[in-house]
């Protein structure tokens, strides 16, 4: 395990500080090996703000570009000029896995990181969520990330940026629409029609039942009978599209638009590629950080080799990432899952053993994790409750029952973060009928932002394009697309619709 400079410095320091972080993250490593973590080769690298801040934003080093990366870099930079964002590192699981470290970090925080990463390292070799969907999306995703890129940018040059980013629009506005419990590479519907695949009668039974036959020579009979076997055939002739609510959006559009070119598929489908790498991390951000954190501690207070000046102010820094407020004495209004994972994972260690934690590592994922091991002694020693915010811009404390906490804490990681949304049926005609589950979900839909997205994927689709659902008072809606104009890109606004979160004191 080395450490490698993004670009070379003529600096004597920064040689030696380089030099003795390498000394301490290879005996980091050796010890991590001791103490029972699996890994695959981590490659670190030290690398400029500017270069961390747009990893962070476009969540690889290399990738398509886009005009939202733009926006979200801006208000990154923002951020972090106010102080309220500082990024020590980015690490991508793979085989190798690879690190990426601020420069500016002093020895001490890039030490506790080398750690922090081994822990994560650790986690992805582990948890079962991240081995299946690493299988399917590979274990090497920077790379494939620069070939789409590059593919990418050949399309820009050959059908232009107003023609390419439309499809990019689409696509990234779905990048959650993705059947999570399906394969990555699925094959095709099977050529089985829906309501002809058995033969019987009308009413589901076999046309050998003495009573349907009897039912059948009944006067006036005959004719409704006759036109229902007429129905029957014609749907014979062509299987209902999608056979089942289809929620794997952009794998649905991929392999069925009616006019999209080879080119704009292959947009959609390294979209939904790069969806299903991500899902894992998505899903396992609080028992990943968590864990990792419990490591980086674990490993600092066992690496008798660090010097006591470096060891206190790596612990320092620990304190700072999984403090559960801001400042001293203030509330914060939202959960740190850094803190939330550590408080959990040394609960659970506490009481159950490591070898049962190293269980739970590998089977569960957010959901069963703090359905499971949140418990109320725990909630009430971290002061957990759950605040209801109103759209006049009240704040104030709903519950503190632990089934709430939970819920609150979950329920914005339900269905990748995503509103349940199905492809229900392709008509004759190309148009296309989506439906929102929300009874599965559990909410209603932002009607405005909704018709956006309704009108990116109508530029592509090229049909006509129908919504059914509801708004945040459970009123039915049906949406549907307008094929005049160019859509303007969403604005981010704030909701206006009372929300419930977890919270600290």
């Amino acid at each position: 395990m080395t450490l490698h400079d993004a670009q070379p410095h003529g600096g004597t320091a920064d040689t030696a500080n380089t030099a003795s972080l390498d000394g301490y993250a290879a005996r980091i490593n050796a010890l991590a090996r001791e103490l029972g973590l699996e890994f695959s080769a981590v490659e670190f690298e030290l690398v400029p703000d500017s270069f961390m801040a747009e990893i962070a934003i476009y969540g690889l080093p290399v990738r398509m570009r886009h005009w939202s990366f733009g926006v979200r870099y801006i208000q990154q930079l923002v951020h972090q000029k106010m102080g309220n964002s500082h990024m020590f590192e980015v690490m991508f699981p793979g085989d190798p896995c690879h690190a990426y470290m601020a420069e500016r970090n002093s020895v001490a925080e890039n030490t506790l990181v080398t750690a922090h990463v081994l822990g994560h390292a650790d986690f992805a070799s582990r948890n079962a969520l991240f081995l299946r969907f690493g299988a399917m999306a590979g274990q090497r995703i920077l790379e494939q990330s620069a070939a789409r890129a590059q593919r990418l940018e050949i399309a820009l040059r050959r059908h232009g940026q107003e023609q390419v980013e439309a499809v990019l629009d689409a696509a990234l506005a779905l990048e959650q629409h993705v059947d999570i419990h399906a394969e990555l590479h699925r094959p095709a519907y099977a050529a089985v029609s829906g309501p002809s695949a058995a033969a019987g009668t009308h009413d589901g039974t076999s046309m050998d039942d003495p009573f349907a036959q009897r039912y059948r020579r009944l006067p006036g009979e005959a004719a409704v009978l006759a036109a229902h076997d007429a129905a029957r055939a014609r749907l014979a002739q062509r299987p209902l599209v999608p056979p089942q609510p289809e929620y794997d959006l952009l794998w649905f559009i991929a392999q069925h638009g009616p006019e999209l070119a080879d080119w704009e598929r292959d947009i959609f489908l390294a979209v939904r590629e790069e969806s299903f790498y991500f899902y894992p991390v998505f899903a396992c951000q609080i028992m990943n950080e968590g864990w990792a954190s419990y490591w980086h501690a674990r490993l600092l207070r066992e690496a008798d080799f660090l010097p006591p000046a470096l060891y206190l102010s790596a612990i320092k820094s620990h304190s700072d990432v999984v403090r559960p407020y801001a400042a001293e004495h203030q509330q914060a209004l939202a959960v740190n899952p850094y803190h939330l994972g550590f408080c959990m994972w040394e609960h659970i260690i506490d009481r159950e053993g490591l070898a049962r934690a190293r269980q739970i590592c590998r089977d569960d994922d957010d959901c069963s994790f703090i359905r499971n091991y949140l418990d109320a002694e725990l909630a009430d020693r971290l002061g957990l409750f759950v605040h209801e915010s109103r759209s006049d811009g009240e704040t104030r404390l709903a519950s503190r029952d632990l089934r709430a906490i939970r819920e609150a804490i979950l329920t914005p990681r339900y269905n990748y973060g995503a509103p349940c949304i199905a492809a229900t049926l392709l008509n004759d005609d190309g148009s296309l009928v989506l439906r929102h589950d929300h009874q599965r979900d559990g909410r209603g839909l932002d009607l405005e932002r909704a018709e956006q997205v309704l009108a990116y994927i109508a530029r592509v689709w090229r049909r006509p394009v129908t919504l059914h659902t509801t708004d945040f008072r459970g009123t039915p809606q049906i949406l549907s697309s307008k094929t005049d104009g160019v859509p303007e890109p969403p604005e981010p606004t704030a909701s206006t619709t009372p929300t419930a979160a977890p919270t600290q004191r």
